[in-house]
């Protein structure tokens, strides 16, 4: 009824770009974030793409992790305040637009948290987003998990980030299965790449911008468009 395997106990769901519309609010905070960096270097540069260098660099890892790995794709020099400051920077930006814009649920994963309470399946959520409270809140999903792993919770907890798969383990064990017996659902290539690193027994990837091919060599055992594709 759900797509997944027969053994399943537990759905573990990253939050932006697979329950909310919110990959897209990350992407612009990112571009603004970079491009003010980038151009109070005073040298001539190209822009932050929010489609290839949000995908490749920052998409699905921790905040921190995402401003290193872009600088080094840059081959700029940097320090731990800078990071610190850029990713800062970021933050601010996303919950200046959060709070302008509000934040929606994709359609088709309300749909499916619906079914998945019907089926009596646990449900949790794993984001690298420090928000992500403030973002379920704000889309309406706060009352479909039992438990939240976000970025929160990893820094206190020291966990590493994706592509590392530790983020999706706390939450099976807060759910009290096995990881064979959970799912993983993502839209990040560093996601799906947690998801299989952990040995889950399934891993959903959700296409939401056309990388179903890299979704799949990167651990993901399905693609869909929507999670309504697998009711």
């Amino acid at each position: 009824m759900l797509g997944v395997p027969d053994s399943t106990r537990a759905l573990l769901f990253d939050m932006d770009g697979v329950l909310t519309k919110t990959a897209v609010v990350h992407a612009k905070a990112w571009q603004q974030a970079f491009d003010e960096f980038l151009a109070s270097r005073g040298d001539p540069y190209e822009p932050f793409d929010p489609v290839v260098d949000y995908d490749e660099y920052v998409d699905g890892k921790p905040r921190a992790d995402g401003v290193r790995s872009f600088l080094q794709a840059r081959g700029i020099p940097f320090d731990e305040d800078l990071v610190r400051r850029i990713g800062d920077h970021k933050n601010d930006l996303v919950q200046e637009l959060i709070r302008r814009d509000g934040v929606e649920a994709y359609q088709g994963s309300r749909q499916y948290l619906d079914a998945a309470v019907a089926a009596g399946l646990s449900r949790a959520v794993v984001s690298s987003s420090a928000n992500t409270r403030e973002v379920l809140v704000a889309a309406g999903l706060d009352g479909y998990f039992q438990a939240e792993v976000d970025g929160i919770v990893a820094a206190v907890r020291r966990l590493k980030g994706k592509p590392a798969p530790d983020t999706f383990l706390a939450a099976a064990k807060e759910l009290g299965v096995e990881p064979s017996e959970a799912v993983v659902f993502e839209d990040a290539l560093a996601g799906v790449e947690a998801g299989h690193a952990g040995k889950f027994g399934f891993v959903v990837g959700v296409d939401r911008v056309g990388q179903a091919d890299a979704l799949r060599r990167h651990g993901a055992d399905h693609v869909v468009k929507d999670l309504a594709d697998l009711l």
